[in-house]
């Protein structure tokens, strides 16, 4: 430094690994259309739907949707306030790697606290990982268990890893 003003002062440091990334973000309507077509886990306050992109980019995306059937605006915001805080704190640690998540809103989720959200996306992801048959979509049977198993996403997803 070099005149009359005082040498500058060191900064705050920034916080380092306290916290895992938020998952991207889904803004595009065409993929919460194609997440429709994967893996699903219904629960009381929402649904889970997840779906392996297929692209080799390991990030997980996270969309959240609620229907104008639950309630206004401010109702609607407020109840995906309260799934995106949950989703951001279990995603990272326990989401599909290179897959879309997308959490639909439920009116058994309106009154939900933190706590019970973040148990059941716990719980919900938990059956996707283990295998257990999800709920069917419409215009899908499951008529043999190999061809609904390899149609609907089971080989390619896996635990925290993008492939098998």
């Amino acid at each position: 430094p070099q005149g009359p003003c005082r040498p500058p002062r060191p900064r705050p440091q920034d916080s380092v690994g306290l916290s895992a990334p938020a998952p991207a973000t889904i803004r595009r309507r065409a993929d919460f259309l194609a997440a429709n077509k994967g893996l699903r886990a219904p629960m009381p306050g929402f649904v889970l739907l997840v779906r392996h992109r297929g692209d080799g980019d390991p990030a997980m995306r996270l969309g959240i949707t609620v229907t104008k059937k639950i309630g206004g605006a401010v109702v609607r915001n407020r109840m995906k306030r309260g799934l995106r805080a949950p989703a951001r704190e279990v995603l990272p640690g326990e989401g599909f790697q290179g897959a879309d998540h997308i959490l639909i809103g439920r009116e058994g989720g309106i009154g939900r606290d933190f706590g019970m959200l973040r148990a059941e996306l716990s719980r919900a992801l938990g059956k996707l990982k283990k295998g257990v048959r999800p709920e069917p979509v419409e215009g899908l049977s499951f008529s043999s268990s190999t061809a609904s198993e390899e149609g609907r996403g089971f080989d390619r997803l896996s635990p925290n890893g993008g492939g098998t």
